[in-house]
């Protein structure tokens, strides 16, 4: 017996600009998965709260528990990814970079929100409260039955959207 696959037809063309395709994929997901290595050298995968704040597709903010495993894995190992999945459409973005694990107030207080006590009782200055930083350099766009990797360090040429 032969097996027929039909041939779909696959449109080729390159993102005309990636940061504002993929930055507004991000903008409408209500979900992040974030990657982080074990020490046993294998990934780990969490979902989260979409970041607090972005800066274009180069730099994103989110909150953890300072005493997480997620926050001691990327103390132990920077390297990370981070994906976010348009289900509607089939559509995603993963992008590699690292990951710092910060505690100072100036970054806790610029993506704290109301409401947050609920999982950080003594506010900002929670000790369990810390920020993750994520600062991708490449990526890998799917869409349409095709994958366009691209260099972020390429998209901003001028100095870089950190802080």
């Amino acid at each position: 017996m032969q097996l027929f696959w039909p041939t779909i037809p696959i449109r080729k063309t390159a993102m005309k600009n990636a940061e504002a395709t993929v930055g507004n994929l991000i903008d409408h997901q209500k979900v992040a998965f974030i990657s982080s290595i074990d020490e046993q050298g294998y990934p780990n995968t969490k979902a989260m709260l979409p970041p607090r704040k972005r800066k274009g597709i180069k730099v994103f903010y989110f909150t953890t528990n300072t005493s997480s495993m997620r926050a001691r894995q990327y103390q132990d190992n920077p390297k990370a990814c981070i994906y976010f999945c348009d289900r509607r459409f089939f559509r995603g973005v993963m992008l590699l970079g690292s990951m710092e694990v910060l505690e100072d107030r100036i970054y806790k207080e610029m993506i704290w929100r109301e409401g947050d006590t609920m999982y950080y009782p003594e506010g900002v200055t929670d000790p369990d409260y810390c920020v993750l930083r994520f600062t991708a350099t490449q990526g890998r766009f799917y869409s349409n039955f095709n994958s366009e990797n691209f260099n972020i360090c390429l998209l901003y040429t001028s100095p870089s959207p950190r802080d």
